[in-house]
């Protein structure tokens, strides 16, 4: 089998598995590069493909590549905007052009290369409630007085509550204000890999001290994820430093506040400290509405207030949920040429609903505790009393509980044959706690969205 025979039936499972939007989205112009030592190299046309493959369809890549090679052992993605697409290919841009240009908005295709800045992101479309005022306000401060008032700038929150959105509009903010201001954002994965590749490669760590040191202000987006990392922690710990020297604004984004980063390093815990530290939470129903209205106004789209209304109603998570509900209900209303009834839209967004709830297992929700606080498995099993480990191992205990329904026999069976009466006490003793701990309500909260999101 050649790779272009390959990767057509990689294609062809996976657009069986998306909607139509997504798979023109994200899927058109790729191609199977090479198969080299059992990896994998995907060809993308370009940077912000291949940031949202990896992160939401790396999984499902491999495991389809797998279905048909077992030899495939992992999936990279390649830049290569020069490669010639397939016929198929060719074939399904084609059809789907109509889509893209006319059914949906993708603007977000539009990142300055030299900043990585999304221009659709600014405070005029960013929609301000009580789940993100402060953080809206302190934002809007920064661009009157950069580097001086909030430095560094934290902002942390659930998934898809628009932290990037207001992380960019300050980049994008000043940016009009200012001819000439450096500005940068990146996230902490690319800050990470691009580390990584300069060290494997030997080439002189000073081109990579320049470019994120010689900015007016730099903007990293899942800051959590150098937790860990040593050499990448050190790195930018010194590059924090010589920004906050020569009074340049750093902005940091997060999942969660910084004292609730495991095994993030002191220092740098402290300076994440040392400006301004906001909050987003859930958008409460007026917010959703108000959001809705404003994506049709981006959309040049109208649709009923009862419409609206509905959506805003059962929708209660997230912006990106709200933001991919109206995305589909205005691409079958155009397939349709007519306008959705709400019974249609009802019977829609139900089925949506139903085909994204999750169920977990036992041993996800053990594995999920554990990579959350970063303890090994096998250390929630043994009979270890350290404190690092009694925590999540109860955590464990109570969320089998109260998300799983597990009896405390089987959950004590499950973390180490334990007692049934050890269940139960972490059990209570989390109940107990929930009600006047609000940092572990958050870490709960945490726990729960990347079970859910990941199972």
């Amino acid at each position: 089998m050649t790779h272009e025979e390959l990767w057509q039936r990689v294609l062809e499972q996976i657009e069986k598995e998306t909607t139509r939007a997504s798979f023109a989205t994200w899927f058109q112009n790729t191609s199977l590069d090479r198969v080299d030592g059992g990896y994998a190299v995907v060809s993308v046309p370009n940077a912000f493909t291949k940031d949202w493959l990896e992160k939401k369809y790396h999984r499902s890549i491999i495991k389809t590549l797998r279905d048909h090679e077992q030899s495939i052992r992992g999936v990279s993605f390649s830049i290569s905007s020069s490669k010639p697409p397939s016929q198929r290919q060719q074939k399904k841009a084609h059809e789907s052009q109509s889509l893209n240009e006319e059914q949906l908005d993708f603007k977000e295709f539009a990142v300055d290369r030299e900043t990585n800045l999304n221009p659709k992101y600014t405070f005029d479309s960013f929609v301000v409630g009580s789940f993100n005022e402060l953080a809206n306000a302190a934002a809007r401060s920064i661009t009157e007085n950069p580097g001086k008032l909030y430095n560094p700038f934290f902002i942390y929150g659930g998934v898809g509550l628009g932290k990037t959105h207001l992380l960019q509009s300050i980049g994008n903010e000043l940016r009009k204000r200012h001819a000439g201001y450096k500005v940068l954002y990146t996230t902490s994965e690319r800050f990470m890999n691009e580390l990584i590749t300069i060290i494997q490669n030997h080439e002189p760590l000073h081109t990579f001290k320049d470019k994120y040191r010689n900015v007016d202000l730099l903007i990293v987006d899942d800051i959590q994820f150098i937790a860990g990392k040593a050499k990448t922690e050190e790195e930018f710990f010194h590059t924090f430093n010589a920004l906050y020297e020569n009074g340049k604004q750093i902005i940091l984004s997060s999942d969660r506040p910084p004292q609730a980063i495991q095994n993030l390093e002191d220092r740098l815990c402290s300076r994440f400290q040392m400006g301004m530290v906001a909050d987003i939470g859930q958008p409460e129903y007026e917010a959703r509405l108000a959001i809705l209205k404003n994506k049709l106004t981006e959309k040049q789209y109208a649709l009923p207030d009862n419409i609206l209304e509905y959506i805003a109603s059962l929708i209660q998570r997230n912006v990106r949920e709200l933001e991919g509900a109206l995305n589909i209900l205005i691409a079958k209303a155009k397939v349709k040429s007519g306008v959705l009834s709400l019974e249609e839209v009802k019977q829609t967004l139900e089925q949506l609903s139903l085909r994204s709830q999750r169920i977990v297992t036992t041993s996800q929700i053990i594995k999920c505790v554990g990579e959350f606080y970063g303890v090994d498995e096998k250390d929630l099993m043994d009979r270890s009393r350290k404190r690092e480990v009694v925590k999540p191992r109860q955590i464990a205990m109570y969320l089998l509980r109260e998300d799983f329904h597990g009896s405390y026999p089987f959950i004590g069976q499950k973390l180490g044959g334990r007692d049934h009466t050890t269940a139960l006490h972490a059990y209570e003793k989390l109940s107990r706690e929930l009600k006047k701990d609000a940092k572990l309500v958050e870490e709960l909260r945490m726990i729960r969205e990347r079970l859910y999101k990941n199972a």
